[in-house]
């Protein structure tokens, strides 16, 4: 089978996930071209893939004609690198979020149709096997009825981690703990909840970092369609990294991830516990051990010309949920969606 050639714009922090994910999948792609606006980066990035170029210019990846971009590029750069890629014929899997507004959003799902090429978005949790597990038993009716879910998110962000150009603002973040930590939580709750919220109610603060303008506390009440009330919780001022914990409860059971360890407890039966079968990720290990096998799932998918697993349009209705609860916080007062 011929291998896709691949480029990726953007070589900062996040890139040596995509390094591992490149290397365990060089039966399906290979690395041609790489760029960042700091070009040792690019170069740097480059280095360990044969043949592969590098520039501080997108137009020139887009000159070597790839078959996919990987836009790992800070969240308001998204639409437009993405935009870009797509209209240059490139299929696209872009880091979260997918934008910072739903107009943006709704224009890279649209550029996607209108030039026939596969959008992506990372959420590289719901691959974890104990999250497959649990959406499979939630869908064969074996909780029951789903009643609620939780989650938590404690982890530690230091004010040097936003000393940087773009994070910690509303116009280039987008926000703060919500939009780029706790979104993972929020979209594992919408994946395994099987249907969309209905209404947010939240709250956001500044408590502890006072060199940002975002938030690093937030909590909300999120209602599903099914009834199912949704409390979620997140700060990144904690001492340390703390796991995450994601909980949803039926009349019949419960499913609760602790990090990447899934625990199954349904009524009548002994608790059971899946364990993560990936391993490492060559970076933080809060980051979790998946986006190998999004990525690798996204060019299987591409190689059988079937959609990609979590594309544009799924990505953008986690974004609606961020957002409207960014607004609830900010005007104080629920916020419903229209189905």
């Amino acid at each position: 089978m011929k291998k896709f050639r691949v480029g990726i714009i953007g070589c900062g922090r996040i890139s040596v996930v995509y390094l591992k994910a490149f290397l365990d999948i060089g039966d399906l792609a290979e690395v041609c071209f790489a760029v960042d606006k700091e070009i040792g980066r690019a170069e740097a990035f480059a280095s360990h893939f044969e043949g592969c170029g590098f520039s501080d210019s997108l137009e020139d990846m887009l000159a070597v004609k790839p078959d996919a971009v990987h836009v790992c590029t800070p969240h308001f750069l998204h639409k437009e690198h993405v935009v870009a890629c797509l209209k240059a014929g490139c299929h696209v899997l872009t880091e979260k979020p997918i934008a910072l507004s739903m107009g943006d959003a709704r224009e890279m799902i649209e550029t996607a149709k209108n030039c026939r090429r596969q959008l992506g978005v990372i959420f590289q949790n719901r691959f974890i096997e104990g999250v497959q597990e649990a959406k499979r038993l939630i869908e064969s009716g074996v909780f029951g009825r789903i009643c609620g879910a939780w989650s938590s998110l404690a982890w530690h962000r230091p004010p040097s981690y936003y000393e940087c150009d773009w994070k910690g603002s509303w116009e280039k973040e987008g926000g703060g703990v919500v939009i780029d930590q706790a979104i993972h939580s929020i979209d594992l709750v919408r994946y395994l909840m099987g249907c969309e919220p209905v209404s947010v109610q939240g709250h956001i603060s500044r408590r502890i970092l006072t060199n940002i303008e975002v938030e690093d506390e937030a909590d909300a009440a999120i209602t599903f369609e099914n009834g199912a009330v949704y409390a979620f919780y997140a700060c990144n001022y904690y001492v340390k990294n703390s796991p995450i914990r994601v909980e949803i409860s039926g009349e019949k059971g419960r499913c609760l991830l602790k990090e990447m360890e899934m625990e199954i407890e349904l009524d009548g039966q002994a608790p059971y516990k899946i364990l993560p079968q990936a391993q490492g990720n060559g970076g933080e290990g809060y980051w979790g051990s998946y986006h190998s096998v999004q990525v690798r799932q996204f060019y299987e998918k591409l190689a059988a010309d079937e959609p990609v697993c979590v594309d544009a349009a799924d990505a953008a209705k986690t974004l609606e949920l961020v957002l409207g609860l960014y607004t609830s916080a900010k005007e104080n007062r629920a916020v419903r969606f229209c189905g």
